[in-house]
């Protein structure tokens, strides 16, 4: 299982919480490394979420929003996705969505693999 299997899960895999280790502030350094670009995490509940998010990508960062609030044929969804998707196209980036939880959002120079890696 790759790190972003890890991160987002596999297509029909279920958790359980002894998968889960509790970090603390004492497993690692607070301080977080300089970088070009970060990876947000977003929940969209509703319209007004959206604004973080979009702001997020205009500064070059990558979202990955929990969007399980919606099914994705809730008319406030296709509203949101259709905003966001003119974010990624206005910044020269790209957005999917991962099953039915999960929309991935990133800047210009960051493309989204339709392919998963492995079996």
């Amino acid at each position: 299982m790759g790190l972003m299997s890890k991160i987002l899960g596999e297509s029909g895999s279920s958790r359980r919480t002894e998968d889960y280790v509790e970090l603390t502030a004492e497993d690692f350094d607070a301080t977080a490394p300089e970088a070009d670009t970060t990876v947000r995490i977003a929940r969209i509940g509703d319209q007004a979420d959206v604004i973080e998010i979009k702001d997020a990508v205009y500064d070059g960062d990558i979202v990955i929003a929990d969007i399980t609030r919606h099914t994705t044929k809730d008319q406030t969804m296709e509203h949101i996705t259709d905003e966001l998707k003119q974010v990624a196209r206005e910044v020269g980036g790209d957005i999917v969505q991962k099953d039915d939880d999960q929309l991935i959002i990133t800047p210009s120079g960051v493309a989204i693999s339709r392919e998963r890696l492995g079996r």
